[in-house]
């Protein structure tokens, strides 16, 4: 039987939020080269959910789920979304995470990245409605960075595309503003409890750090394993989903690894500055009374399944960095588990620990057992959404994905973790599929249109596929290595 938690009421919470990290830590051993020992260090205190997956593979959809509690199939916000320009009455139904916290009399603290972009974050009313106190103006107000060398930036693409060291101080660094403000707030003296959000950009694009990062990475960078004719047997929407330009300008100027470089180095410039954030806890009257949350977003392609960036509904793209440290009780230390976790379970999660009622539309299940006993097991499926009618259900052993037009894929990770051959098509796997396909959503929100932004969703609700189909033909005959 597992062993029952001691907790002291109510505890603080440190939220720690990472952009567009994938599995490249030593905790989920990613890539080889990765050195990100902070986050390791938390890791081996904490529970390490080694196969939690995003509820949406972009920043927006991925974070509103997170926040707001609830599944994009449910909620209707599937892409990308100004959300500040949201009808305020389909806001209105959802009480966000830090606002739960807050109107439960806790002080709530936030610098950097949470919600999407900082329109929702920090808001028109100062972002009274979820936070106490914020750092958007300090972050705001930061001078432009240097970037070096010139070669670092991919040719003809924007500064967002760099790949390369900065030269300017640390403290002109947002993320470095963040690490700060975080550590100021931890040593402060607080006379009630604390809800402290943190959210580091790095490694969203563009790919830049200061030098020391870069040094860390001075020798040939392994490349991921990868297939050149690996979307010979996905369905057209799974094709849709690659980022396939970025791969093959990366191959023909021989740039991935520079882009590889660049990516790792800023996942250590991250590491460094959450390392800055866990002394100070560490160091202070909250050491004991506080859980530690850190999550990414979401995941990133590096070259795998031929794409850049994330996207899609592959492991690459929805597997992610979760761990929860709750000093309070040694029993959490130390463990790791390989059941599948959703980052929708956060929410719930966090307020049985903090001994709040989160609202009955929440979704998502709590994560508590876990936390005395990593070897628990439990039914339910991560569950990724990416546009209305394309799902992918992940389990300890498989991934089934779904598409808006019906076409499927199946994958082992038993035997196939790189999820090279789709087995959707072999009357053998009609039974798995259907065992894993009873977990998909037997409701559908239509999707909201007010506030919509960047919708690079292929969807039933964006269907273009001859157009599409016909892009591909002619594309597939012009690359090399071939497609399929």
């Amino acid at each position: 039987m597992a062993q029952a938690l001691a907790w002291a009421a109510p505890p603080n919470v440190l939220f720690i939020a990472v952009d567009d990290l994938n599995d490249w830590t030593g905790f989920l051993d990613g890539h080889p080269q990765a050195q990100t020992p902070n986050m390791d260090r938390l890791a081996s205190k904490g529970v390490n959910f080694r196969n939690a997956h995003t509820v949406a593979p972009g920043c927006s959809p991925s974070r509103n789920a997170l926040l707001f509690g609830i599944q994009p199939f449910h909620s209707g916000l599937y892409p990308f979304y100004d959300t500040d320009k949201i009808d305020p009455a389909i806001l209105d139904r959802y009480t966000t995470l830090p606002q739960l916290f807050k109107e439960s009399g806790y002080a709530t603290f936030a610098s950097g990245k949470i919600h999407h972009g900082t329109a929702w974050t920090y808001g028109e009313d100062g972002g009274r409605r979820e936070w106490t106190e914020h750092n958007a103006e300090k972050i705001a107000a930061l001078p432009p960075l240097v970037y070096a060398p010139e070669a670092g930036y991919v040719q003809g693409e924007s500064r967002k595309m760099a790949f390369c060291p900065t030269t300017s101080p640390l403290e002109h660094h947002r993320d470095y503003a963040t690490s700060e403000f975080g550590v100021d707030v931890l040593n402060r003296e607080h006379s009630r409890p604390f809800f402290l959000a943190v959210g580091f950009h790095k490694p969203h694009l563009p790919f830049i750090a200061p030098m020391r990062f870069f040094e860390l990475y001075q020798d040939g960078i392994e490349a991921p394993p990868v297939k050149t004719d690996d979307l010979a047997d996905v369905p057209w929407p799974a094709r849709r989903n690659v980022r396939l330009n970025d791969d093959i300008r990366y191959r023909n100027e021989g740039a991935w690894e520079d882009v590889r470089r660049a990516y790792l180095a800023s996942i250590s410039w991250t590491d460094w500055n959450v390392g800055r954030v866990l002394d100070a806890l560490e160091n202070s009257p909250y050491s004991k009374n506080t859980i530690v949350v850190l999550w990414s977003d979401h995941g990133y392609h590096l070259g795998e399944k031929r794409s850049f960036r994330k996207f899609s509904l592959w492991e690459e793209s929805t597997h992610v960095p979760f761990v929860i440290w709750d000093t309070r009780a040694d029993a959490s230390t130390g463990r790791s588990t390989d059941e599948a976790v959703s980052l929708i379970d956060i929410y719930p999660t966090l307020a049985e620990m903090a001994g709040l009622e989160a609202p009955s539309y929440v979704d998502g299940a709590s994560l508590v057992p876990f936390l005395t006993d990593a070897t628990h097991r439990r039914a339910e499926p991560a569950i990724t959404t990416w546009g209305r009618g394309n799902y992918s259900v992940r389990t300890r052993e498989w991934r089934y994905v779904r598409y808006f037009d019906g076409s499927e894929e199946l994958y082992n990770h038993a035997d196939d973790p790189q999820e090279w051959l789709n087995l959707a098509g072999d009357p053998v796997m009609a039974k798995q599929k259907k065992k894993l396909a009873a977990w998909l959503p037997e409701r559908e929100a239509p999707l909201v249109l007010s506030g919509k932004a960047l919708h690079s969703v292929f969807d039933a609700d964006e269907p273009d596929m001859a157009e599409f189909q016909q892009r591909w033909n002619d594309l597939k005959t012009t690359v090399s290595p071939p497609l399929e």
